[in-house]
């Protein structure tokens, strides 16, 4: 003989002619009343519903409003959607930014920043980054990104950086295997380096910044530098702002500025006077920046 479990979970139906005999008194008055709620309570709960919906939706919309005044206030490029140009046998650029000649200079602003990418057994020429008296009067600041290449004499591999002041000639870029290159060119004078020079990765080490947080400075000038931060998983940077142009270009994982996501190759210049309410990475990674040496919190 089979024994059946009732489902406590599972509603009883009463047995026929039960609800008149067991449940119909407390169908009748006076607790009748008490089953149903009055109708103005019911008003009042749906208003009050209604008030909280249109607050959280103000709300919402509010910071969508400002998440996009935010990010059009930024210079943000993806490397996947950017075209790209050819430069010569082999050579291809992508543009990041370039200033606009019709007005003044912001503080530690760009004149150009472009992805330089060697196929194997390419050649860089100097005569293809544009005509020597304009491009040898500005500062050239290079990053190997990918692979490796000869400038000049010397080999650079990733993360090494090769600084050329203005008035300097430019070398000749040759890769055997292919290269990824980061060029930034700014108006800074001769003055603020007197010669060209090389940080290598290998020898350059990192220092500790913050909690989770490791820096190398490439190079820096009243108060501007370039710099790489290795950053942990789960780092956060607290609100902060801007007194030169902030450039960040991702070399490796991911990075959030406030509710923009920037990933391998992605690049953003925030200007002058504008800035990041919320820095963090879920991945942790590896970035450069150009901008203030001295990062000026906002309390």
């Amino acid at each position: 003989m089979s024994t059946y479990q009732l489902n406590p979970l599972m509603p009883v139906e009463p047995a026929p002619g039960q609800e008149e005999s067991e449940f119909a008194p407390l169908l009748s008055e006076p607790f009748a009343r008490a089953w149903t709620a009055p109708a103005a309570q019911l008003a009042g709960a749906d208003a009050l519903h209604g008030r909280l919906h249109g607050r959280l939706l103000g709300r919402l919309l509010g910071r969508v409003s400002a998440s996009r005044a935010a990010e059009a206030a930024m210079h943000t490029m993806r490397r996947r959607a950017l075209p790209r140009e050819t430069l010569g046998e082999r050579v291809s650029a992508q543009a990041l930014y370039e200033s606009n000649p019709g007005r003044a200079m912001r503080p530690g602003e760009p004149l150009r920043t472009r992805l330089l990418e060697l196929a194997p057994g390419a050649t860089l020429l100097p005569s293809m980054l544009g005509a020597a008296a304009v491009f040898e009067a500005r500062q050239r600041e290079w990053l190997v990104l990918s692979g490796s290449a000869r400038c000049g004499e010397e080999w650079l591999s990733q993360r090494d950086c090769h600084v050329c002041p203005a008035g300097h000639g430019s070398p000749t870029w040759t890769t055997a295997d292919g290269a990824l290159l980061f060029l930034r060119e700014s108006a800074l004078p001769a003055s603020a380096i007197e010669a060209p020079f090389t940080v290598r990765d290998v020898d350059a080490g990192w220092h500790d910044f913050a909690p989770g947080i490791q820096r190398r400075v490439l190079w820096q000038h009243e108060g501007e530098a370039s710099m790489l931060y290795c950053l942990q998983a789960g780092v956060q940077v607290a609100h902060h702002g801007h007194g030169h142009d902030e450039e960040c270009l991702m070399l490796q994982g991911d990075l959030f500025l406030d509710d923009v996501l920037l990933q391998q190759g992605d690049y953003q210049l925030a200007p002058t006077g504008t800035d990041h309410r919320l820095t963090e990475t879920d991945t942790g990674g590896v970035l450069f920046v150009h901008g203030s040496l001295v990062l000026k919190f906002v309390v």
